[in-house]
């Protein structure tokens, strides 16, 4: 059996790594909300996964996974995971695909383990799960409330859908007519009401090929849409996990270069025992993560009965090496690794942002600990999205007394990351690593 990656999705990656070179340098990482993004969706990024008739390329979460390494290794900035990992799955079988493929559509999502919505002052679509069920619904009709966050490129956003009341809209249906109401599209004859609640001090720049996206299938409200969300949230969670792998090779790239050119006693410091079994530890950690996360692509593409676990699995893995890369990075650079004049910071921050997001690793480690243990009734499709019994009200992430770091407005108690119990996650796993 061959694990290596084909030509073309290494092709497809390294293309993307020229276009981020050239269109995201650190500069544009500080500067720019969206830097890059009309150059990615000329050359398909965004519709990797959407269907072919749609105008998409069809692929898999396994063919994207290079790709969104890269993403994060550039550290860019914007909705990536949820636009080209979770919306194909929330959007299936809906016109707005097609916008996707273009690269014209920004999607954010609140679904599983996800309080607030990332970036969501740059979607032209939100997507919200409420009880298992997912809801959109455009920006601008809702208010979106700013939340602490350690990633200031990568900002997190309360949703109050506030009034707007649910429709079921059929796909196949033009302007967002509802299942079965004849073609009827507007809202007001429903009595859904409408929100025109201001978003305050939020601008949210053009999509490529200009002006901000309205989605006609909205028609101004807010729409379930039939379809589970367990995939798509299993599909974001390899995606952020992708992610991760990216910034920790990044961190180590920087790191070893570094240490050639820093000199002590005469010498570059990357001649001594002690950096030299620090990074080697990275770079083990590093090769050891990247093919977890290809399997947990590779389950959840064929949906596979053991995807649950290998997306856990993924998520725990690339977020401690990520979380051991920073770790690694700061002791090489020392104090100037974290000011604000080195770049260095815009990685750190954001792998202790993605460590959290979808789930923190102390709470994948629980789930791998149930499932390997035979302790979870929820192996199923729906394991990992928040729609099982292992996952009661309280176990929903950041809705505990004490938020991950990153992803609320404070560590909790002894908030130093990748410690366990104190790393304030409000989990409720109540377990040691």
């Amino acid at each position: 059996m061959n694990f290596a990656f084909t030509d073309d999705q290494l092709a497809l990656a390294a293309t993307v790594r020229d276009v981020l070179a050239a269109h995201c340098p650190p500069r544009a990482v500080r500067t720019e909300r969206t830097p890059a993004w009309s150059r990615l969706a000329e050359i398909g990024l965004f519709g990797l996964m959407v269907p072919e008739e749609y105008e998409g390329l069809g692929l898999g979460l396994v063919d994207a996974v290079p790709a969104l390494e890269e993403t994060g290794r550039a550290a860019l900035p914007g909705p990536v995971a949820e636009t080209v990992a979770a919306a194909p799955a929330l959007l299936a079988g809906n016109p707005l695909l097609g916008e996707l493929a273009k690269g014209s559509l920004r999607v954010s999502t609140i679904v599983g383990d996800q309080v607030y919505a990332p970036d969501a002052d740059l979607a032209d679509l939100l997507i919200v799960e409420r009880d298992g069920v997912p809801y959109a619904v455009s920006p601008d009709r809702v208010r979106l409330t700013p939340q602490p966050g350690v990633d200031r490129t990568r900002r997190l956003f309360g949703v109050d859908l506030g009034t707007v009341n649910p429709r079921t809209v059929d796909p196949g249906a033009e302007d967002g007519a509802e299942a079965g109401s004849g073609g009827a599209s507007r809202p007001e004859a429903r009595g859904v009401t409408r929100l025109t609640v201001p978003t305050e001090g939020v601008v949210r720049p053009p999509v490529p090929g200009g002006g901000v996206v309205r989605p006609p299938v909205l028609g101004g409200g807010l729409v379930r849409l039939p379809v589970r969300t367990a995939p798509a949230v299993r599909a974001v969670t390899v995606a952020v996990a992708a992610q991760l792998v990216g910034l920790a090779r990044h961190l180590l790239d920087a790191s070893v270069a570094h240490a050639l050119t820093r000199r002590q006693f005469g010498v570059p410091i990357g001649s001594f025992q002690a950096v030299k079994h620090l990074l080697a530890d990275v770079a083990v950690a590093v090769e050891f993560t990247a093919p977890l996360v290809c399997a947990a692509a590779v389950a959840v593409d064929r949906d596979l009965p053991s995807a649950g676990r290998d997306v856990a699995a993924a998520k725990a893995g690339a977020g401690e090496t990520a979380e051991l890369a920073a770790r690694a990075a700061l002791q090489v650079h020392g104090a100037m690794g974290y000011t604000e004049e080195f770049d260095l910071h815009l990685w750190l921050a954001r792998v202790w942002s993605l460590s959290a997001a979808h789930g923190g690793t102390a709470l994948h480690r629980s789930r791998l600990r149930a499932m390997i243990l035979g302790r979870c009734s929820c192996e199923g499709p729906s394991h990992g999205s928040g729609e099982g019994s292992c996952e009661g009200p309280d176990r929903r992430f950041g809705e505990g007394p004490g938020r991950r770091f990153g992803e609320g407005s404070d560590e909790g108690p002894g908030g130093r990351f990748g410690e366990g119990p104190r790393e304030g996650t409000g989990e409720g796993i109540g377990g040691s690593r």
